[in-house]
């Protein structure tokens, strides 16, 4: 049982078994919605709910398999786990390799078939999480200033607060302000944890970065 109820998205042109696995997923503690045909299950997608597909490999139209890169196609990262009558390396192969979670052969046991789908829906939370984390650091990010941003990747760089100030040509207290300013919008205490977030976004360092700051010359304080 899950603690919250996601939503098993059921593609299977067999009613009998959209049936019987309607009725499995429910009383395993999942929303359902059950679809007949890929093209259908494509037509009415919601992408926005949490969950997993369960798509059986051979329908008429699309199968499975072509329905997983319509999916992806979409850009909807949406984990899938495979339901066939007849399996063959091949076609698991090609499945694995497109992302599916689990590739299963019936008969399938109820356990077997809930255990993919709990692997899958975990896979689908930890992807939405790390989303959303990833768009509320772009949100702070979007908070700095031009100079701020340009701080923050000699920052990323390694670079010192006085290389900082040289590199720029300007003050070091003018630079401590503007790590300060930078820590406080982006919600961090430390350089490290600065450094850490700076890299998730995909802040990347100046190509290029002077060779160091001269032993005979201290940058300006005021």
């Amino acid at each position: 049982m899950t603690e919250a109820r996601t939503t098993i998205f059921l593609v299977d042109d067999d009613v009998g078994v959209l049936k019987a696995l309607t009725i499995l997923f429910d009383a395993s503690g999942y929303d359902v919605q059950p679809f007949s045909s890929p093209r259908e299950f494509l037509s009415r997608h919601d992408a926005s709910l949490p969950g997993c597909a369960v798509f059986d490999v051979s329908m008429p139209g699309l199968d499975g398999l072509e329905l997983q890169e319509a999916l992806t196609g979409e850009h909807h990262e949406r984990p899938v786990v495979f339901i066939t009558g007849v399996g063959d390396i091949p076609t698991s192969v090609r499945a694995m390799r497109a992302g599916a979670v689990d590739f299963l052969t019936k008969p399938v046991s109820d356990g077997e078939l809930l255990d993919a789908v709990e692997r899958a829906t975990r896979q689908d939370a930890e992807v939405r999480k790390s989303r959303r984390e990833l768009e509320s650091i772009n949100a702070r990010l979007a908070r700095l200033s031009p100079r701020e941003r340009e701080v923050l990747t000699h920052v990323v760089a390694g670079r010192l607060t006085k290389q900082i100030a040289y590199d720029l040509g300007t003050v070091l207290n003018t630079i401590k302000v503007h790590r300060g300013r930078i820590m406080r919008k982006l919600g961090v205490s430390s350089i490290a944890d600065l450094v850490r977030l700076a890299e998730r976004a995909g802040i990347q360092p100046p190509s290029r970065l002077p060779a160091g700051l001269p032993d005979d010359i201290e940058p300006k304080t005021n």
